[in-house]
């Protein structure tokens, strides 16, 4: 989910893994290797991607971009998703986020 060509690096793995991790209680969540980075699932619907260097972004719309952007979030540059900086992955916020992108992923 990256630059044409990249390969998956330890990064992108390990993202995966603490991001399927701290999203399981909701349910469902899964991950898949996509282009060098990995695709994050909720039954089978995509609402987050990791890149190949280990960047973590998530489906967004207006109703949460400028939360996204006052914690240092960028737009993805090809996608509609927006960048997580890690350290707010392991905050409540970010389930809030996931659930939201989760939700705009099935409309």
């Amino acid at each position: 989910m990256g630059v044409k060509g990249e390969k998956n690096t330890n990064a992108a793995n390990d993202l995966a893994d603490l991001i399927t991790g701290k999203l399981s209680p909701i349910g469902g969540i899964t991950s898949k290797k996509m282009f060098g980075g990995h695709g994050i699932f909720h039954d089978g619907k995509m609402f987050g991607l990791i890149s190949a260097k280990g960047q973590a972004f998530i489906k967004f719309d207006d109703s949460v971009q400028k939360t996204l952007e006052e914690m240092g979030g960028e737009r993805h540059s090809k996608m509609p998703y927006f960048s997580v900086p890690e350290e707010h992955i392991q905050t409540p916020i970010f389930v809030e986020l996931a659930q939201k992108a989760i939700a705009l992923s099935k409309s």
